[in-house]
């Protein structure tokens, strides 16, 4: 089995190569956006799309703040204050503040929601609503806090955490398996349980007994025991997930276990595979259990590269920006581990890769820096962090 395993390896580190495409090709490479501003671990990017030109900043600790798309910034605002209610240990670093979402009519609404793992309870995410001030649109209101969705979690790691709307105007809820390794609790594969999934609500409207509505073209509404909110399953732990913001399309990165980090694009209703399979290909447990080969109802990635490459992706978006538009239409992600950085040139109706290109991803100093998020700007800029420096934020550049 290991001599099967190292030959497969072998071959898509040959194929990962054979489509990689030169980073002097593209003539892209990296820089400080905001070189005189720090924000300790931040962990989402984002705007209000209020024309303000303002950019949000979450940090994992529990904290949210703003400051105006000025290179020369040197200080940020505290928007929102939520450390006291937040959990976040460096030794369980996948708790946290972790995902942060503004209202796609956040100029009307003053609305914007968390994913954060509580105070109150151990090992317990939650997901909540959260509005402005009504007197100073630079700061929320500190007395409001409606809470959607509580998941208690089995382990510390594998909490996903992302908030996105999508283009139907319905918010997105990545979450992983629950933790530990290998899926123990088998949740990737139940739909009776909210982990493992990728959620989809109405926050406009309120059913009975909930603070948010289960639109009714969720396709498992009508399905005996399972978790309504559930949009797509077979997750191990998505780290980011987006929405191409021309064509609506749906991107979802997984962190893989043994072997595989993965690129999907995520349909209603997709069962995505994990644990049966990570990547292309089957899992194989810790006993030596063999999940499954390629099935008609388990949807394999569009791309994967394997941990002789990488260890841990970190998903981004599909570049639409200006700065440098050799990247348009090309999927931006990263590795977190390795700290090599890649846009995904593909089709995205048939899902067949053209290239990766690989770009060049140093610091001033000369090290890969780790990439934690991606986001945009309301003008479709692409920005990304890393914790390092005292959190620094990146874009890209034309040469």
């Amino acid at each position: 089995m290991r001599s099967l395993t190292m030959k497969s390896l072998a071959i898509v580190a040959m194929m990962f190569s054979t489509i990689a495409v030169s980073a002097a090709e593209l003539g892209v490479s990296i820089e400080s956006a905001f070189p005189n501003l720090r924000i300790a671990r931040p962990i989402v990017i984002t705007h209000a799309g209020d024309g303000s030109n303002r950019i949000f900043v979450a940090s994992q600790l529990g904290s949210v703040h703003i400051f105006e798309k000025n290179s020369e910034v040197e200080e940020s605002s505290v928007f929102f204050d939520h450390e006291e209610l937040v959990t976040y240990k460096d030794k369980e670093n996948e708790e946290g503040l972790l995902g942060f979402a503004m209202h796609p009519n956040y100029k009307e609404t003053g609305e914007f929601f968390l994913f954060y793992t509580t105070a109150d309870a151990e090992h317990t995410s939650v997901v909540s609503r959260f509005r402005v001030s009504k007197d100073d649109p630079n700061k929320a209101d500190p007395t409001y806090e409606e809470e959607l969705i509580r998941i208690p979690q089995p382990f510390w790691n594998h909490n996903g955490g992302t908030l996105a709307f999508g283009p139907d105007g319905y918010l997105y809820i990545a979450l992983g398996d629950g933790g530990k390794g290998g899926d123990p609790m088998k949740n990737g594969q139940n739909l009776s349980t909210l982990n493992g999934s990728i959620l989809r609500i109405d926050v406009d409207h309120k059913d009975e007994g909930k603070n948010y509505a289960v639109p009714k073209s969720n396709p498992f509404v009508k399905t005996k025991g399972a978790k309504p909110e559930i949009y797509a399953y077979g997750f191990r732990n998505v780290w980011r997930l987006s929405f191409d913001r021309l064509t609506g399309t749906f991107y979802a990165a997984d962190v893989g276990q043994k072997l595989w980090e993965e690129i999907n694009i995520v349909k209603r209703g997709g069962n995505y595979g994990w644990n049966l399979r990570e990547g292309n290909h089957p899992y194989v447990t810790e006993s030596g259990e063999k999940g499954s080969g390629p099935r008609a109802d388990l949807i394999d990635p569009i791309f994967e590269y394997d941990h002789e490459t990488g260890k841990s992706i970190t998903g981004g978006v599909i570049y639409r920006g200006l700065a440098a538009p050799q990247l348009n239409g090309m999927y931006v992600y990263a590795d977190y581990v390795s700290g090599r950085i890649w846009a995904l040139e593909h089709d995205y109706k048939t899902g067949k890769i053209i290239a990766n290109h690989e770009i060049p991803n140093k610091s001033a100093a000369g090290e890969n820096i780790p990439i934690i998020t991606f986001g945009e700007d309301q003008d479709g800029e692409v920005y990304f962090t890393t914790q390092l420096r005292g959190g620094e934020i990146f874009k890209f550049k034309k040469n």
